[in-house]
This record gives C-alpha cells, sequence and structure tokens, in this order.
C-alpha cells in the first residue's frame, strides 16, 4: 500500500516500513496496533507475500516477461526452500510455462471427447446471480458434475422441476458408480417425492430431515470434490427447482478450493457432521418410506394431521445428540458413583420418553453383571394418562424391535405375563401392596415424576424396591413445596442443558433486554445471603418513575403489547398488585396472583391469558414452577434474582415452543438497580451462557457473540457497566477480600473450625478454579488467618498451592483420585523402590503437576518427602482429590492393553501428566517434549496431541477447519507440514504399522491457565487426502462424548 495517508476506520494490514513511516507522519491521527497472531502468521504474511508478487509479477517488461516471471518465481521458491525442509527442487517451475490440464489412466480415442470443463475455471470463486452475461446457475452446476469423484448436495427442499434439468448428466454420473449424497428436508412440504424415489433408484444415498416442528436446515449447497484438490462448491439461495436454477433471482456464491481452500474445507467438515448426525435418516423409496414421507409432507404443508406413529416410523434408532448426552450423565451417575435412583429433567416434546427406551435397552451391554439377560429385565412404568401410556408402550417397541413388547394396565385392561407393564397411577391405586412383591420389577420409570409426592404414587415408590429407578420430568419442583427430589439423593442425574435445547431448536429463542433502573438498592440490608423481601417492596411498591420505565420499555420491545401474554415476577404481593392496577390504568389487561388466590381463580386466570383475554399477570414465586402455557412470549424480571436456579425457572415459564399461536421468541425484560455490594450477577449469567466468571466478563464486554441461533442478550450502556463492575468487584478476587467474605459466612454459622474445603466453596459459590486462581490463597493458608489452624507454613507451601490452580483441577479420572487420596491419608509415604511401575507412573503424574518438569523437577523421592513433611498441606490435597472425584460426570474406559500406562480413555490430562504415564518423562529424562506429534517406539504408538482452536483470537476461519471431529468416531487431523504419504511417519499412518492414540483440547490456555487434553482412545486409518501437510480422517475405537462434540466439532 502506497498511499500517502490513510483514512479513518478499520485496517488489517501486516505493518510494513511504508506503512510505518506514514502513520509516523501523520500527528494529528491515533493508530492502534496488535501482535501478529502465531497460529494465522502463515496465512496473513503469505497473502502480503502474494498481493507483492503479483505487483511485481505483472511490472516485468513485456519482452520475455513469462520467461522472466518463471524465473522470479523460481527464486523465490530457491528462497524458501532454503528456510523450509518441506519445499524442494520438485517445486520449481517447468520452464516450458505450461499448466496441466487433465490426467487420464488411458488415452483418449480418436473420437472420444475430452472431459467436460466447469464453465468457470477450476481456480476461480465467482458471484452468480442470473444474470443474462453469465451462465445461468443450472448450467454452471451442470458443467461441474463430469469431472467430479464425489458430490455432496445440501438442499431444504428438492422439486422434480428443478432435478429434471440436470437429470442427464446426474444419470451419466451415477451410472458410473460415483458418490452423491443427498440431505434434504420436508420443511414445508415443498420437497417432491417423486424427485427422492428418482435420486435413490439411479444410486444417491438419500437422507430425509422429517422433524417439521424444528427443521433447521435452511442452507442450498453443491460440493464437488476433486481429488485432484481442484474441488469446487455452490453456496446461495438456490433450491433444486426450475425457476431457481434458470431464471430467479438468486444469488449463489461459486468457491475454489484452489483460492479459498478454509472455506471449502470448512464446507466438507460441515456436511460430514451433518451426515453422521442422527436428525437425517436414511431413504430407500421402499413403499413403507414412500407412504410415510407422503404423510410427513402432508403434514408439512398443512393438509393431514399428525400421527402419533409418525415420528416413530422414521426414528432410526440412533438417539439425537443431546439425548446421548443425558443417556452418558445417566451411565455415569451409575457407573462412576454407583447411584442408581435418577432423575432427568427435560422440557416437555423432547423426547424423554424415548431416552428411557433407549436407556432400558443399554442396560445388558452397559451394565452385565447387574443385567446379565439380553432381554430388557421386568419392568414397571408409571403416567397418569391412558394417552401417555400408549405412546410410551409404542416407543419402546420402535426402539427395543419388538412389536410384542409390553403390556397396558389401564382403564380396566389386565396384564397376562406382568414382566414388561405399562400402568396408570389410577389403576395401580387400586391393587393392594401386598399383591406385587417389593422385589417383581428391577426397572420402575416414573413419566411426569413431579406428580410423585401425591399420595397415589408415594404408597408405590415407598414400596417398590427396584434394582434402578428412573424419573421422566419436565420440572422437579412443586408449587406445594412437596419434595420429589428425595428418592434421587437430592440430585438431578441428567437434565438438558438450557443453551443445548435452544441449539437443537427444542426451546423457543429469547430475546433478553437489560435495562438499567433509577432505584438504588445498595445501602439496603443484606441478610442470610440477600435482600429483604419487606425492604424491597417499600422501594418498589408505589414507584411510579420505575412503572413509567417499564412500560416504555415494554412499547420499544413489543410490537403489540395489547397482543402479548406475559408474565411479570415481582417481589411482594403488594408490589404484585401495585403492578397489575398501574398496568391497568393504561389500559392493558393485567390480573395479580398470589399464594391466597383461590385455585379456581387461579386456572381462570392463566385461561384468559392463554385465549389472549388478559396480557399479563403478576405474582411473585407462584410461577417459578409448574406452569405450561406455551404461547407466554414475554417475561417481565421486576425484582433483583441472585439465584440461578430461579433465573432460569422464571425465564423457562416463557421457553415452550407455540407455533400455533404465531410465538418466534421470547422477549425478556430484566430491570437492573444499583445492587448491594453482595450481590452477584454472575450466578444467573453463568447458568444461563455455562462459562466461567472469566468468559462471562469477556463475552458480556464483546456483546455476547456466540449465542444459539435467534438468541440476543442486550445489555444498555448503564446495566452493562453496573453487571461488568459487579463482576469484577463483588467477587473475592484478592486474599483481603475473600478473608472477608469467610469471616462474614463463619458470622452467619455458614462455615465453622470442622468445616472441610468442599465446604467452604458450597458456601462461597465458588469453583475450584475461582478458588485457586487468587493469589497467595489456599484452604490451608486461609484456615491459618483465620486461627483454625495452629502449625507454621512449610517453605513449600505456598508455591504447591500455586501448583493447585495450574495443574491439577482438571482431573476427572475417579479411580486414580480416590487411590491417590487414599495414599496421602497414610502417615508415611510410599517407598518409590518398591512400587510397581504403574503406580510409580501414578505418583509422577502427580508430582509432575506439583512440583514442575525441566529445571523444576523434583525426583519422586525427594518430592513425596516433601509432601509428607507439609501434613496441612497435604491433607488439603486429600480433600481436593476427593472433591475431584466426586464431581466427575463422564465415563472412562480402560486402554485396551496390558501396558502399566495409568490413563483412560476420555479422561484429561495435561502434557506432562501424557508423557509421565508412558515413561518417557522421568527422573532420568525430566525435560517435556513439545511437538504435536510423538512416536513411543516401546510400545510402537504415535501419540497425536491436537489443539482444535489455534489462534488465539475469538474465530479463526483459516485455523478452525484443520483438525475436527466429523461426527461420535470420526476426527479430520492434519499431520505435521513436512509428512509426506511415502514418507516412513506416513507410511506408519497409512498402513497401520503403529497404534494411534489421539488427545485432543479446545485451546491452548484458558486465561493463565494451560488447558489439558482429553485422551479419545485409539484411532484407525480410513482415508487422507494431500500431502505437507496429510489431511487424515481416523476412525475412533470408542465415541466422542456427546457434551464434548459442539465444541470438537463444527457446530450441528
Amino acid at each position: 500500500m502506497h498511499e500517502q495517508t490513510f483514512p479513518p476506520g478499520l485496517y488489517d494490514h501486516p505493518l510494513s516500513a511504508t506503512i510505518d513511516q506514514l502513520l509516523a507522519g501523520q500527528q494529528e491521527s491515533f493508530h492502534y496496533l496488535q501482535p501478529l497472531d502465531p497460529a494465522e502468521a502463515p496465512q496473513r504474511l503469505a497473502r502480503y507475500l502474494r498481493q507483492l508478487s503479483e505487483i511485481a509479477l505483472a511490472s516485468l517488461p513485456e519482452a520475455q516477461r513469462q520467461q522472466q516471471q518463471l524465473a522470479l518465481v523460481n527464486q523465490i521458491v530457491g528462497l524458501l526452500q532454503q528456510h523450509s525442509s518441506a519445499i524442494g527442487s520438485g517445486d520449481l517451475l517447468h520452464p516450458s510455462a505450461r499448466l496441466l490440464q487433465e490426467l487420464r489412466v488411458t488415452p483418449l480415442l480418436p473420437n472420444e471427447a475430452p472431459l467436460v470443463r466447469p464453465l468457470i475455471p477450476l481456480a476461480d470463486g465467482t458471484l452468480l446471480i442470473n444474470a443474462p452475461s453469465e451462465p445461468s446457475v443450472g448450467l454452471a452446476l451442470q458443467a461441474e458434475v463430469p469431472s467430479a469423484d464425489r458430490i455432496d448436495l445440501l438442499c431444504a427442499f428438492i422439486k422434480w422441476s428443478g432435478l429434471r434439468l440436470l437429470q442427464p448428466v446426474l444419470a451419466q454420473y451415477l451410472g458410473t458408480g460415483r458418490s452423491l449424497r443427498v440431505l434434504t428436508t420436508t420443511y414445508l412440504g415443498a420437497t417432491d417425492r417423486k424427485a427422492l424415489d428418482w435420486l435413490v433408484e439411479h444410486g444417491a444415498d438419500v437422507r430425509v430431515s422429517t422433524d417439521t416442528r424444528r427443521t433447521r436446515l435452511h442452507a442450498k449447497a453443491w460440493h464437488f470434490h476433486r481429488a485432484s484438490g481442484t474441488s469446487t462448491a455452490y453456496i446461495g439461495s438456490s433450491n433444486l427447482s426450475s425457476a431457481a436454477l434458470l431464471d430467479g433471482l438468486e444469488w449463489n456464491v461459486r468457491l475454489a478450493a484452489l483460492e479459498t481452500p478454509a472455506m471449502v474445507a470448512k464446507f466438507q467438515s460441515t456436511f460430514d457432521a451433518y451426515w453422521e448426525e442422527g436428525e437425517f435418516e436414511s431413504y430407500a423409496a421402499t413403499p413403507d418410506q414412500q407412504a410415510r414421507i407422503d404423510h410427513q409432507l402432508a403434514v408439512a404443508r398443512g393438509v393431514d394431521e399428525v400421527r402419533e406413529d409418525s415420528a416413530l416410523a422414521w426414528f432410526n434408532l440412533r438417539p439425537y445428540a443431546y439425548q446421548r448426552e443425558m443417556l452418558e450423565a445417566l451411565a455415569a451417575e451409575r457407573t462412576v458413583h454407583d447411584r442408581w435412583h435418577n432423575l432427568v429433567v427435560a422440557a416437555t416434546g423432547t423426547g424423554k420418553t424415548v431416552l428411557a427406551a433407549f436407556d432400558v435397552a443399554r442396560l445388558h451391554s452397559d451394565f452385565p453383571e447387574r443385567f446379565p439377560a439380553a432381554d430388557p429385565p421386568p419392568l414397571l412404568l408409571i403416567a397418569h394418562r391412558k394417552e401417555i401410556l400408549q405412546q410410551a408402550l409404542a416407543t419402546f417397541r420402535q426402539v427395543l424391535r419388538d412389536p410384542a413388547f409390553g403390556e397396558l394396565y389401564v382403564d380396566g385392561e389386565l396384564p397376562r405375563q406382568w414382566r414388561h407393564v405399562f400402568a396408570s397411577v389410577q389403576s395401580l391405586a387400586q391393587r393392594d401392596l401386598a399383591e406385587i412383591p417389593a422385589d417383581r420389577f428391577a426397572v420402575v420409570i416414573v413419566d411426569e415424576f413431579h406428580h410423585a409426592a401425591a399420595l397415589s404414587y408415594r404408597r408405590w415408590l415407598d414400596h417398590l424396591r427396584p434394582q434402578l429407578l428412573l424419573g421422566l420430568t419436565a420440572t422437579p419442583e412443586r408449587a406445594d413445596g412437596l419434595d420429589v427430589l428425595r428418592w434421587f439423593g437430592g440430585r438431578i442425574a441428567a437434565e438438558l442443558r438450557l443453551w443445548t435445547a435452544l441449539d437443537q431448536g427444542l426451546l423457543a429463542p429469547f430475546h433478553y433486554f437489560a435495562v438499567a433502573d433509577a432505584t438504588d438498592l445498595s445501602s439496603l440490608e443484606w441478610r442470610r445471603g440477600g435482600y429483604v423481601p419487606a425492604e424491597l417492596s417499600t422501594l418498589y411498591t408505589g414507584d411510579h418513575r420505575r412503572v413509567a420505565l417499564i412500560l416504555s420499555e415494554l412499547e420499544k420491545a413489543v410490537a403489540e403489547p395489547r397482543r402479548m401474554r406475559a408474565l411479570g415476577f415481582c417481589v411482594s404481593v403488594e408490589h404484585a398488585r401495585f403492578m397489575a392496577e398501574r398496568f391497568r390504568a393504561v389500559g392493558l389487561q393485567a390480573e395479580a396472583l398470589d399464594a391466597s388466590t383461590p385455585s379456581d381463580e387461579r386456572r381462570e386466570a392463566l385461561r384468559r391469558l392463554h385465549a389472549g383475554e388478559l396480557q399479563i399477570l403478576f405474582a411473585v414465586d407462584l410461577f417459578n414452577e409448574g406452569l405450561d402455557i406455551p404461547s407466554i412470549d414475554t417475561v417481565l424480571l421486576l425484582r433483583p434474582t441472585e439465584s440461578a436456579v430461579v433465573f432460569l425457572q422464571q425465564l423457562g415459564r416463557g421457553l415452550r415452543l407455540s407455533p400455533e399461536t404465531g410465538k418466534s421468541c421470547l422477549t425478556v425484560l430484566d430491570f437492573i438497580g444499583q445492587q448491594h455490594r453482595r450481590f452477584r450477577f454472575d450466578l444467573r449469567y453463568r447458568a444461563l451462557l455455562g462459562c466461567s466468571r472469566r468468559q462471562l466478563q469477556q463475552q458480556l464486554v464483546q456483546d455476547f457473540p456466540f449465542l444459539p441461533p435467534g438468541c440476543r442478550l442486550v445489555l444498555d450502556r448503564v446495566a452493562s457497566e453496573r453487571v461488568l463492575a459487579n463482576l469484577r468487584q463483588c467477587l473475592p478476587s484478592r486474599r483481603p477480600q475473600i478473608l472477608e467474605e469467610l469471616r462474614a459466612l463463619a458470622a452467619e454459622g455458614k462455615i465453622t473450625a470442622a468445616s472441610g474445603l468442599a465446604d467452604w466453596l458450597e458456601a462461597l459459590a465458588m469453583d475450584p478454579v475461582d478458588f485457586y486462581g487468587i493469589r497467595g490463597v489456599s484452604f490451608t493458608a486461609l484456615r491459618r488467618e483465620l486461627g483454625w489452624l495452629c502449625d507454621g507454613p512449610h517453605p513449600e507451601e505456598e508455591r504447591l498451592s500455586r501448583s493447585i490452580g495450574t495443574g491439577l483441577l482438571h482431573g476427572d479420572d475417579p479411580d486414580r483420585l480416590l487411590t491417590l487420596a487414599a495414599a496421602l491419608s497414610e502417615p508415611a509415604p510410599p517407598d518409590p523402590l518398591t512400587m510397581g511401575e504403574r503406580e510409580r507412573r501414578e505418583w509422577l503424574m502427580l508430582t509432575a503437576q506439583l512440583f514442575g518438569t525441566g529445571r523444576q523437577w523434583r525426583p519422586l523421592p525427594d518430592a513425596l518427602a516433601v509432601l509428607w513433611q507439609a501434613a496441612a498441606w497435604r491433607d488439603e490435597l486429600r480433600q481436593l482429590l476427593v472433591f475431584l472425584a466426586a464431581r466427575a460426570d463422564h465415563r472412562l474406559h480402560p486402554l485396551p492393553w496390558a501396558l502399566p500406562v495409568p490413563l483412560r480413555v476420555h479422561g484429561h490430562y495435561s502434557r506432562a501428566e501424557i508423557e509421565a504415564a508412558f515413561g518417557v518423562l522421568s527422573d532420568d529424562a525430566p525435560w517435556i517434549h513439545r511437538e504435536g506429534v510423538l512416536w513411543h517406539e516401546p510400545s510402537r504408538c504415535d501419540l497425536l496431541f491436537v489443539t482444535l482452536k489455534k489462534s488465539e483470537a475469538l474465530f479463526s476461519p483459516s485455523t478452525r477447519y484443520r483438525d475436527l471431529a466429523l461426527g461420535p468416531r470420526l476426527f479430520h487431523w492434519e499431520s505435521q507440514s513436512t509428512t509426506t504419504a511415502s514418507s516412513p511417519t506416513g507410511q506408519r499412518y497409512v498402513s497401520g504399522g503403529s497404534r494411534v492414540l489421539l488427545f485432543a483440547r479446545e485451546q491452548r490456555k484458558q486465561g493463565l491457565i494451560t488447558e489439558p487434553f482429553a485422551c479419545l482412545g485409539f484411532a484407525v486409518y480410513e482415508s487422507h487426502e494431500g500431502e505437507r501437510p496429510m489431511a487424515i480422517r481416523w476412525r475412533l475405537e470408542r465415541e466422542i462424548p456427546a457434551a464434548w462434540l459442539p465444541m470438537m466439532s463444527v457446530a450441528i
């Protein structure tokens, strides 16, 4: 860039000497620079070099220009060759100045036409708009087909009118046995089944999403893969219809892998991830499938009714990703923690019964010792309505592939075998408990478990003694306050996370607006962890200025307030009545409800709200749970809510889908005053976003860039400043602050001298990461400061405490953690000379994290001696290991070999722990390796270390899609930049000459803490493309846990 001045604005230029001089000369302007991201440097610098190269090549004299251009390029290649072994003499251009156009196995016959080339050069991208002066999209696509070796089509709907234009070329293509994969939907009923049948008949592999309630696929895109590296893609607005392909006002971008390799790679990775995802069902055009898809299309067009068996008929016996995540959580509760009474919480309509059926289907394979028979164990499913029982029975029969499975016990229908019984609670209520032995059923499932506190349920739950109790509910809370968690030890085993449900389209998206009001709560009394409700009520009730602000913001946020269906959450009965009165005064139909409102009046008010006769209901805590009105589209939060549980409950009142009322999203208005210094905004927002306190601050500053589709989270300027200041000040971030907080908790009796580390963390509402992230903080040191510990500190104590925060908190292998914890409780350290090799490596994994590697390394005998000298701190370490084991939330699996490597599949480990486990890091070799690939000769194992997010930027398209999961078992990985398929390393990968063990993490660091790697287990070579680097697809022996897939794969 050679301009003499720069106009104000955003730039993304590498800083050249010219730019540096020009900036220095512009005294009246301000400029801001940032370091070049090492992960993005190759792409950015190559782009800069390309710009200069094009200028130089174009400016050479016309005489013998081409020869000079070749010579200049070869000079550059020669220079690069001096600095990289990945570039050799074979990369020099041939002096003949020719382009390779085609490579054939056999020569062209005399009358044979050459392979049709695309209308657009293979190396070029462009925008096609069906203009008269350019080829139509249809003709461009037609010309791409013959030269492709694989085609992927992603299209919301496929019309016969569009397909017939491409039929000749597609028929010829498919006739050669090449692959055409098609993903489409029944969205709007627009797809023609005849088109799908034709594709299947000619050899295409077709998959269809038939979930008309939450179809998320609106893309229209083609990928023409060519093994030569000249793949191309089309992405745009054109569905497969005649108008779209020929003369419609459609915009489509044509991408070329030679020009934009990262975008084409993202296309392929995303398509592969969709293909592996269970939402799209395989369509083989059988008569049964044809009839069912006709029905699904008719339902989508609104000309047929939904049948209860429609979804089941299409169910391909694979749970959705979010259901797999919940199934894995259930399995972890049983395997890791030996808890067999489990409660599942998920919104209505998210497939809880399907989840239960899959859970039963997996019992024998997951727990053969407890359930040795291959057939499902004796089972009792209890529900309160016949329709629910009939649907549950149909679901179990479909999932278990047994049309004779189960019997109904409802409305006088009696079971004959009494082995798998689907019973109504009313029918059970008529039987004497003594008639059914307490251990008659190994598995008891209760639908809508929040009813279980009622006597009709309770008498049977107290009587039965199943091996496994599974409760299903949309809400575990009851309006009458009765406890249903007592059957589950007060725990929820598996819960459909809000973010997951929103991502999957199972809940309505929300638009959350935080509005600052003038209320000052900073001087109010703070008692027992919260405000005094009476003081809040006095402040809010009668505040007409605040009401005026609320009405003004409501008018801005809601298109037609007189057509809304809203809930307002207030601080007291008086406040609710005041708000209803003020809303009525401006012409809005409003009522206030409280616990004293008669039940018939309450039901009538809810009916009127649903019918649109009321615009808003105000209440205190009455609607925090148990409300089921899907049409609610607005929620007003009119009181300070610190509790994450209450906040999510209030939000959840309006997240149900309601397409029949035209509800597109939930509008939430949260009015934020100046809070007390002990009020914590982080609790609610971290629960909502599922992130750490540090990540929350980052997202707040950047206006929450990574929300689920359709969601918005907007804080006005003052509200944002208040929340950000609260995040920085209210949580202890320095030692004096946490001491003050602990003293306050001790004064309230929430902690005592006998309280353990887990008690402290619960009372402080802090994660160990936040607790140990405070400089100079440890449980031992703070107990000493509070006067609860008399002995003095060990000289190494402060250093060891810092190591906890940076090196131990990722531990999630309960067996290893508890084994070490038990040993730490012994009066004397173990003797390294008598240890077995596996035990020795386990201790080295721990001491490497505590003392460090390299020059900081402590030989194992010395390290153990220090730990046993620091007795108080050693007990803190023991308590921490027990705490980490107790919070483990997923199953780990042993590595299938006999070597003494104390790692488990799906455990998290640092690089030092992994190398210590393999014996690479030891007293004799204390230095850690840094390369992303480690060849371990003794086990003939290639250890691959993958960092998915290579750039420090929030989003880096050029680096994001090099290494990622393409599904639960498929992983795309790029080798080191110098590796070729013919090299010894490449041959080892391709031929299976070694065992490949894959480790992955999202990013290198989370704040100041180095992230651990997740052990994904052994992987087997499946295929590869290219060289330097090789892009390899590995097939994992074990599925990646469903909870990790969103982080490790393209978002689905």
